[in-house]
């Protein structure tokens, strides 16, 4: 394949997430109780679909390659980083989580996803497909939080999204042409990135998507993780 090709296939797979932000200007949907029902069943999907990610690309690659004690420090850096990212803007009354889970998600992978198109894998448009779907909710959820939680205007919110869809690329080109020599240090990054979002995903995400008397978004979760789950058979010949 093409680096053109490649690079088209990052970008695609990161413009779901300005895609995501635009569907979440459209005009409250009424009765109020369908907006709630909706919005925490969007949470809830993205939520189920960053945890796919963890624990059907992420973590599998990463211990692939690594050792235990390694890959344990990694996950650990990665979730104490985090950590450290959220006081500070706890501190800043920034409400950021679900932007900062959607690209702890959306790098790592897409250095995955250049990798994998430099080696030749057959399960480079599987990944990206599987990327593309997961950056849709999350660019939706990360779009309706910044906007309640900040004062930039709806049409700078939309322009930033965009903007972040090229470090799919960016993050395309690092795997394609350096890290896919490197195996271990790709891994120490999935890792990395999998401590980082789970604990973001029980840190600002779960808690968000928990709407009393109501089964749709704790459900939303399982549909969104089945996503993850559906990927990652058909890259694996399931």
């Amino acid at each position: 394949m093409s680096l053109l090709s490649v690079l088209t296939i990052c970008f695609m797979a990161g413009f779901a997430m300005p895609v995501g932000a635009f569907l979440a200007r459209i005009e409250k949907i009424q009765p109020d109780w369908l907006e709630n029902e909706f919005r925490h069943s969007v949470i809830s999907f993205g939520g189920g679909a960053l945890l796919s990610a963890v624990a059907l690309v992420l973590v599998p690659d990463g211990i692939e390659k690594l050792d235990v004690s390694a890959s344990l420090v990694c996950f650990f850096l990665g979730a104490i980083g985090v950590l450290v990212l959220d006081i500070f803007l706890s501190k800043r009354e920034s409400d950021a989580g679900q932007l900062v889970a959607m690209l702890t998600d959306f790098v790592p992978e897409s250095i995955a996803l250049g990798a994998a198109f430099s080696v030749g894998s057959s399960s480079g448009g599987v990944l990206a497909l599987m990327i593309a779907l997961q950056n849709l909710p999350e660019g939706f959820n990360a779009y309706r939080e910044l906007r309640s939680g900040t004062q930039i205007q709806p049409r700078v919110a939309l322009a930033s999204f965009v903007g972040m869809a090229f470090l799919g690329p960016l993050a395309g080109l690092v795997g394609y042409f350096i890290l896919s020599e490197q195996p271990q240090a790709l891994a120490a990054i999935e890792m990395g990135a999998a401590g980082a979002i789970l604990y973001l995903v029980f840190k600002d995400i779960a808690p968000k998507a928990n709407l009393e008397k109501s089964w749709a978004p704790p459900f939303g979760a399982v549909v969104g993780f089945a996503l993850g789950l559906t990927g990652h058979i058909l890259a694996h010949g399931g």
